[in-house]
């Protein structure tokens, strides 16, 4: 069945190539590509360049906020270490829901919509919900509103009803499906869909190695170990800095950490304090392109993802599928859903959270069998291609409509 879309979100691609919100274009444009037709409603942000059509989705962007200092709504503005809201997200919120409500509500009126899908149950969800109630609604959850409704009371309301409502539910781990159980949510009308990656724009690239390396005044035989994503606790990355004087290796290796964010001081300082520094290369935020053209050029990938101390951890980081994308050998954790993405010692080397030591250590083992990490990046890169890629995804997301279809029939 045809279904016309209205999908509500909070972050989105803001430019051609924005780290920012990633993994929504692909699921937008997935599922328009599939005969749907999409109308996404997202917050507006200063750094907007979007059209008004793009590639079958219709882009509908609402302004919300009655000066410029409150344009701290979605794209990962909002949250302050990704584990509370920043004081000023909250005198945007009401402001910010107001107009996401009137903006859905409008276009799906406009364009007599079928299906209302919402990302992040808070407050996408509830955004979506109050704004067709007559309509089958889908959620979908990626993280952080799983963890802000677990932590702040009146989300974990607003959550609980939204999941009432819902007719079906996506997450994009099963930890976080879990979670999202114990909230409220049916478990008999809830599954796991992975993100996808995109292996065309993340791809082996060996002419590349060295053209990286010169970017930040490299030699070209330079050892160099990739890791990319916000500065947050959840992503592990003071582990990293300390693992690197640790390394055993035939030189000395370099740390490319690509990223921005709330510890982008702290994990300065750390790495200032770890006796390396001159070998820990802060990047900032760099294009999706860039970040997969570093991998592509690494020698190792890291994505060292944790349980934070307040319970927050990611569902599937979007970096650890580009990173076996690229063909890169890859050392993680368990964290999240990262241990049902990997086959252990075939397509990524796990090790114990938050354990400089054990990252060290992989790292080195590694660095010293290029053989070995040969034949990794080649299996993590077929395991993607072969389960992780996105038209599988927007095919499961079309399975979740005709799912809350049936659900929204049988409550009428």
């Amino acid at each position: 069945m045809r279904h016309v879309v209205v999908m509500v979100t909070t972050s989105y691609p803001r430019f051609p190539g924005d780290a920012i919100g990633t993994f929504m274009e692909p699921i937008a444009k997935g599922i328009a590509a599939r005969g749907h037709e999409v109308h996404l409603v997202a917050p507006w942000h200063p750094r907007l360049t979007r059209g008004k059509t793009e590639d079958g989705v219709f882009l509908h962007f609402f302004r919300y906020a009655p000066v410029p200092s409150l344009n701290v709504f979605g794209y990962a503005e909002g949250l302050r270490g990704d584990v509370r809201l920043r004081g000023a997200a909250w005198m945007a919120a009401p402001f910010a829901i107001a107009a996401g409500w009137f903006e859905a509500m409008r276009v799906a009126q406009k364009r007599r919509a079928t299906m209302m899908h919402a990302h992040w149950v808070v407050p996408g969800g509830v955004i979506a919900a109050a704004a067709r109630p007559s309509l089958p609604l889908v959620v979908s959850l990626h993280g952080s509103d799983v963890f802000v409704a677990e932590h702040t009371p009146a989300a974990g309301v607003a959550a609980r009803r939204v999941f009432r409502r819902a007719g079906f539910v996506t997450a994009c781990s099963q930890d976080l499906a879990d979670r999202a159980v114990r909230l409220g949510a049916s478990s008999g009308r809830i599954a796991v869909v992975p993100y996808g990656v995109d292996v065309a724009r993340f791809r082996p690239e060996p002419g590349v190695r060295a053209a990286m390396r010169a970017t930040i005044g490299l030699p070209a035989g330079a050892t160099v170990i990739a890791a990319a994503g916000r500065l947050v606790s959840k992503k592990g990355f003071e582990y990293l800095i300390d693992a690197i004087p640790m390394v055993a290796a035939p030189d000395a290796p370099h740390l490319v950490l690509a990223g921005s964010g709330d510890l982008d001081a702290p994990l300065r300082a750390r790495a200032s304090a770890s006796g390396a520094v001159d070998r820990i290369h802060f990047v900032g935020n760099l294009s999706q392109d860039a970040v997969g053209r570093w991998f592509a050029a690494a020698d190792v990938a890291v994505v060292p993802s944790v349980r934070d101390d307040s319970g927050n951890v990611d569902g599937l980081p979007n970096t650890l599928l580009e990173a076996l994308a690229a063909g890169a050998a890859v050392v993680t954790t368990g964290a999240g859903g990262i241990s049902r993405a990997v086959e252990p010692g075939r397509t990524a080397t796990i090790v114990p959270e938050r354990d400089a030591t054990a990252l060290a250590a992989a790292i080195g083992t590694l660095l010293r069998d290029s053989a070995r990490r040969t034949a990794m990046g080649e299996a993590g890169r077929a395991v993607v291609q072969t389960g992780f890629g996105w038209d599988a995804v927007a095919l499961q997301f079309e399975q979740a409509y005709e799912r809350a279809l049936a659900f929204k029939s049988l409550t009428r």
